[in-house]
């Protein structure tokens, strides 16, 4: 977790930082340093004299890391200032003008290694930082001392923080540490603090740290005194977002390279009189800049609005005192009251008392009501008890941000919690800082046109030593040559460019708007033109949000009945009432709410629940039980099944209810009927699981091939038992452990629900499919509906084969799914072994396609302790499920390394992690989390990413061709200046304002309205400015206008009425030469901007964008009459000299056709057709690299002997005798071969003495052979998970 020096360092390849980056990160307070920005990102190779060359996975020696097996790690290295080298370095800024100074501000970590000397980070004033993506991070070390007055530092009203005597830092085991003074630095929005004793900093730990549960309810609050000296060091409960002022915004703008070079662009027009095109270009620049502050500003005021929250807390002192405060004033230690109406939590706090009923949508996008318990109160002894860990103990966990809609409570107890994390520490706090600090992404087209701009560079460069040879020779004052020569510099590199490349992105972003599709951050568009790989999150996104009741499928007597469609009509029988009573569903402001799926099965009975007349914040386990009961009498009904006697109108009151675990995956009910002498236990689940807690005899024989039937179709099913309690009291029933009560069950039935697909689905994933993009889904489901999902959005083809990857930490089974029964576990820790029926067939002929499919269990297997495998999985996977947040996250990264250009479509919190990860992340929801995903949908379904898809397409063609139009616009601008130079002549002020201005201007503005084209196919568009099909467009276009300006210029020459330009001193520059070059150039600009604008397959046809058909026109029509008769105020405005010949001026015409023919030719038949089509397809050499998934493909479809499917029997044996190794509570095998198992099976369990505790629910005669652990435990198929995270039987949401 702290500094430290090791050995084992993985860098992430370079990208460069978006413009959301900018923002979030230049807005943190502790890298004002001295004006220096944030961060400053350099490439891989950079070594700096030795210093951060991390690119290999060896981690350097003698380097200092961060985060140490906790997090990203980071390099750290300490400095202290230099009074000399500070000295020197200002004297080379005051030397340069300053210029140095800007070049700091963009290269920060070489202004911190000029002025400052490397030193060890025990004396250090400064630490220079690089993370995993090579950013770097310049902080200052603080010292905080306990002396230090620290009255309303953060301007709270209720916050009288005077000098303390001592500091207090966390130590193990909840314990704090009283310190003089502590040395700190603050790094994305994060602490870190000197630890003397490793000598390393280490992040500021909280009470969710090496503290064992005993502890929290050995406090009895924290006093006020005490509360303000852990301010101190942790500082306010706070999520900020800090909103720059207008000024500032401007400040750090106007000073990027871009803007830079504009104010000296246009300080060198105004000193050469070129006013008027300098006052066109500070105009729209000043426009510019104005729009981008005011959607800068709105943006940065939006995240605050949707995450800055502010509230009243009450905190228990201890005894009776109890202290009304401001919520920001919490730190770790301090015990909250939850009031009994519900509010928005405001930091993370461990629950010790009553219960809450808490909306965790912010979390998981899912409104799904949780109910959280107090924290477990182990017995103090020895140890202590178990350590918290807010992961494994999330279900008594409050977390910040949730909402808790109602607390329950013993009498006049108070519902309490104490908090362990406050601020950015929290999990609100780091979901806002996974949107404030973004993985970088890295755009091929965004970084070859630095490149492409230092080759213009070049070519400016050498004009300018050619203009110095030229007017030298011809004795030109020395402030006048020094003009002309930037002023080249200006031509060849225009300042107009970085406008001109964001036009498509302008239009499209409009066109998006206009769908319903928001765009929060522009340089994500150009990158939606080369998405290749789309992931998709399930519920909610593929399907609808909600499940519907499909049937119920009943057992009587051990044999399946015909399943009843209409619930409402069946008998009230054990099924009924189960469906009635085994949920956990209350009536909070008089409307029935709890999990969607309970809400949905309660609502098919057509029942009605009743809860005792009182207040809902006091219904905590009440001797008053719900009651539920038939909406009206149904007469001639058998009731004899549920204990009702003579009665016709059951009345049943739950009296007790084991909440969901999805450990355990179940949840069971108490229910007595009125008038009956016996309590009843109902209980639903995973169908595996309640088997395996049912007596055998009660089974049907061919319960997984049923079960299998309907899993396999995506239908979600839940198995229902019963068992009365014939001999329970009252006092004992409210006593009794659920492993007391749930065995030997009477198994009754299974209930099917269907997640029905949105209507879009199938036909948007087709679209992708068909032109090569691949699909992928990451879901936190099951498996087995992940599976039908997938097959039923045609996501899998029809006759595709799908592999199951079952990796565990020593080994990885690759299994055909057609014969899977059951998913493998979703937690590493609870590990569920599974085998498989039947032969596999053959999966790897190369005609045949095959996909992977594994749960995140297996997923975080790979990646731990199979990586090697990791790049050809991920290739072929295609289904992942149960998946946390972290793993999507993790996922897109290892889809990224292959080379794709990954979309993210998702509509939960759940997703953000992934969303802001991807290339592009589309959010189908406006809730909270969407501020991290570069595209909102308004529309619900996934029609929006063929959309996003088709305009990132036409708006990355238009960048491609604005480049190009821009590139060869300035070197066929530049030529003509070399050209006149070589006589003393230049174009005049005026022809470069039209030129500029009216031609360049005008056409570029209307290049971008070309609408998207209706229709996606296969190719995606170049992305890469220096590939061999652009580099030879503008080349062979390059080459035809300086030959044809060459041959005009030679030619105007031949004729007799010629007279040459005399080199004068006035700027005179009409003349003969000057008009030829002039005349010709200004069709050359019009005939570039035709041959750029394509259309199909991309963008529409050209005839389409009437506004730059009819610009194109217009213009034309005014060269025309400017070539052949202009009047004479044209003729003095642009200082022409027309011949006077009629003919002579027709031959411009001529020639403008002639090289317009040329131009198309180039474009159209040798660049595009013999080259990019006959060529490229015939050379390799010509071919653009293969991407690392392409050469992975290949070798798969060429390698027949992986992967190395098992057989049914090899894999039955592997994984029985995994299982009967090391037996464990979670630990349980399905084995299902035709009606028995195998006998080579069937001997291990019965001369393996581990298995002996497991046999005794074996059937011999069932088609399934279950090893299940002791009643209790947590059982089969289907993944035990982390309480925090999924729910198998949906009695709390998947995430």
């Amino acid at each position: 977790m702290g500094a430290r020096k090791s050995r084992d360092y993985q860098p992430v390849n370079l990208s460069p930082p978006t413009a959301i980056e900018a923002m979030s990160s230049d807005g943190e307070r502790t890298l004002e340093l001295e004006g220096l920005p944030r961060y400053q990102t350099s490439s891989p190779s950079d070594t700096d004299n030795g210093f951060f060359c991390a690119t290999g996975k060896i981690r350097k020696e003698n380097v200092d890391y961060l985060n140490v097996g906790d997090g990203p790690e980071v390099e750290i290295a300490g400095f202290e200032r230099a009074t000399l080298k500070t000295a020197l370095t200002w004297v080379a800024i005051v030397c340069t003008a300053g210029l140095l100074r800007l070049v700091f501000h963009w290269l920060p970590q070489y202004y911190l290694k000029c002025t400052h000397r490397r030193c060890s980070l025990a004396a250090a004033d400064t630490v220079l930082l690089r993370d995993q993506y090579f950013q770097w991070f310049v902080h200052l070390v603080k010292t905080l001392r306990a002396t230090d007055d620290q009255s309303n530092k953060d301007g709270l009203s209720m916050s009288p923080i005077g000098a303390s005597p001592y500091l207090l830092i966390p130590d193990s085991g909840g314990r704090f540490r009283e310190v003089t003074h502590i040395r700190y630095f603050v790094s994305k929005k994060l602490k870190y603090i000197w630890d003397e004793d490793t000598k390393s900093f280490n992040c500021l730990r909280s009470l969710d740290t090496d503290t064992p549960c005993s502890y929290f309810y050995g406090c009895q609050g924290l006093q006020e005194e005490e509360q303000t000296i852990r301010r101190q060091v942790y500082g306010v409960n706070a999520i900020r977002v800090r909103v720059w002022p207008i000024l500032e915004i401007l400040f750090r703008e106007v000073l990027t390279p871009f803007y830079i070079f504009q104010v000296f662009s246009c300080t060198l027009w105004f000193i050469d009189e070129y006013v008027y095109y300098a006052a066109a270009i500070v105009i729209m620049s000043v426009a510019s800049l104005s729009f981008y502050c005011y959607s800068f500003r709105t943006m940065q005021m939006e995240l605050r609005n949707k995450i800055v929250t502010h509230d009243i807390v009450s905190v228990w002192r201890g005894g009776e005192l109890v202290e009304t405060i401001e919520a920001e004033l919490l730190v770790p230690g301090d015990i909250v009251i939850v009031p009994h109406h519900g509010c928005l939590m405001q930091c993370d706090a461990v629950l010790l008392s009553g219960n809450c009923i808490v909306d965790e949508s912010m979390l998981t996008g899912e409104s799904v009501p949780v109910t959280k318990t107090p924290l477990p109160n182990p017995k103090v002894d020895k140890k202590q008890g178990p350590l918290y860990c807010i992961k494994e103990h999330a279900r008594h966990t409050l977390f910040c941000g949730t909402k808790v809609i109602q607390t329950r409570y013993y009498g006049n107890e108070k519902v309490k919690a104490m908090v362990v994390r406050t601020g950015f520490s929290t999990s609100k706090g780091e979901l806002v800082r996974s949107i404030l600090f973004p993985k970088p992404m890295s755009f091929k087209f965004n970084r070859h046109t630095y490149y492409f701009i230092l080759c213009l560079s070049g070519c400016a460069f050498i004009g300018l030593i050619y203009t110095f040879i030229v007017m030298s020779r011809d004795n030109t004052p020395v402030g006048d040559m020094v003009v002309r020569a930037l002023d080249l510099i200006t031509i060849a590199v225009p300042p107009a460019l970085p406008m001109a490349l964001t036009i498509g992105i302008v239009y499209a972003r409009q066109r998006l708007k206009e769908k319903d599709i928001y765009c929060l951050n522009q340089n994500s568009v150009n990158i939606c033109g080369v998405i290749n790989a789309v992931c998709f999150d399930k519920t909610g996104t593929l399907t609808e949000d909600g499940l519907d009741m499909w049937g119920v499928v009943p057992v009587i007597d051990s044999r399946w009945k015909p399943i009843i469609h209409n619930t409402t009509e069946m008998d009230q029988g054990h099924i009924q009432v189960c469906m009635a009573t085994c949920h956990s569903l209350t009536i909070i402001d008089e409307e029935l709410c709890g999990d969607p799926l309970d809400l949905k099965m309660f609502q098919s009975t057509g029942w009605d629940l009743e809860e005792p007349a009182i207040a809902d914040s006091v219904k905590f386990d009440q001797m008053m039980p719900t009651v539920v009961r038939p909406k009206k009498p149904r007469f001639g009904t058998s009731t004899e099944d549920v204990g009702q006697g003579e009665s016709t109108q059951p009345e049943i009151g739950i009296v007790r209810q084991f909440t969901f675990s999805s450990s355990l995956q179940r949840m069971s009910v108490i229910t007595r009927a009125l008038g009956a002498s016996n309590f009843d236990l109902y209980v639903k689940g995973s169908p595996e699981m309640i088997v395996s807690l049912s007596k055998p005899e009660t089974v049907p024989a061919n319960f997984a091939e049923v079960l299998q039937t309907y899993t396999m179709q995506g239908y979600r099913v839940i198995a229902i038992a019963h068992k009365p309690l014939p001999d329970l009291k009252w006092v004992k029933a409210m006593r009794i452990t659920r492993e007391q009560v749930e065995q030997d069950l009477d198994f009754f039935g299974l209930l099917v629900m269907e997640n029905r697909l949105k209507p879009e689905t199938t036909p948007v994933i087709k679209i992708l499919n068909d032109v090569n993009i691949r699909t992928i889904m990451v879901t936190g489901d099951n498996m087995l509906t992940a599976l039908s999902v997938a097959r039923e959005c045609q996501m899998v083809g029809m006759y595709d084969q799908v592999i199951l990857i079952n990796a565990t930490p020593t080994g990885v089974a690759y299994v055909n799914s057609e014969h899977v029964d059951v998913e493998p576990a979703a937690h590493p820790k609870e590990e569920v072994n599974f085998l498989v029926a039947g032969d596999s067939s053959d999966v790897r002929r190369k005609d045949k396609r095959y996909h992977f499919a594994m749960t995140g269990s297996s997923f975080a297997n790979l990646r731990n302790c199979h990586r090697h495998l990791l790049p050809k999985i991920v290739q072929r996977g295609t289904i992942f499920a149960r998946m946390n947040p972290e793993q999507k996250a993790f996922l897109v990264e290892h889809i990224q390394e292959l080379g794709y250009n990954v979309a993210m479509c998702g509509d939960g919190a759940n997703d953000c992690g992934a969303l802001k990860t991807a290339h592009a992340g589309i959010s189908l929801s406006e809730a909270e989390a969407s501020v991290a995903s570069p595209f909102t949908s308004l529309q619900q379904n996934i029609k929006c990413v063929p959309t996003v898809i088709r305009e990132g397409r036409a708006a990355l063609v238009t960048s491609f061709g604005m480049f190009k139009y821009m590139a060869c616009y300035s070197l066929c601008q530049f030529t003509s200046v070399m050209i006149l130079y070589n006589i003393g002549c230049n174009l005049t002020d005026f022809e470069f304002l039209w030129i500029d201005l009216c031609l360049l201007t005008v056409l570029g503005i209307f290049f971008g309205r070309t609408a998207a084209h209706s229709v996606l196919v296969k190719a995606t568009p170049p992305d890469s400015l220096l590939g061999a099909t652009p580099l030879l467009s503008v080349l062979g276009q390059m080459v035809i206008m300086v030959l044809v300006q060459i041959v005009v210029y030679f030619y105007i020459q031949t004729k007799s009425w010629f007279t040459p330009f005399v080199r004068n001193h006035e700027k005179e520059y009409a003349s003969y030469e000057n008009h030829a070059v002039f005349i010709i150039s200004q069709f050359q600009y019009i005939i570039l901007a035709f041959v750029f604008s394509k259309g199909a397959p991309y963008r529409k046809t050209i005839l389409s964008n009437y506004y730059f058909v009819a610009a194109m026109g217009i213009l034309t029509a005014a060269c025309i009459y400017i070539t052949l008769y202009p009047m004479q105020w044209i003729i003095n405005l642009l200082e022409l000299h027309p011949p006077d010949s009629l003919t002579f001026n027709l031959q411009f015409i001529a020639i403008a056709l002639v090289n317009l023919a040329a131009c198309l030719i180039c474009e159209m038949f040798l660049v595009e057709f013999l080259f990019f089509r006959i060529l490229k397809n015939k050379y390799k050499v010509l071919r653009r690299t293969k991407h690392v998934y392409e050469t992975i493909e290949k070798e798969l479809r060429n390698d027949r002997s992986w992967p190395p499917v098992e057989t049914s029997h090899e894999h039955k044996r592997k994984a029985t005798e995994e299982a009967l190794r090391s037996p464990s509570s979670d630990t349980a095998v399905i084995l299902g071969e035709a009606t028995k198992p195998t006998h080579a099976t069937a001997d291990l369990l019965h001369r393996n003495d581990n298995a002996k505790p497991f046999l005794r629910n074996l059937s011999t005669n069932s088609q399934s052979l279950l090893i299940s652990p002791p009643s209790g435990g947590a059982s089969v198929g289907t993944s035990p998970v982390n309480d925090s995270a999924y729910a198998e039987t949906q009695y709390q949401s998947s995430l």
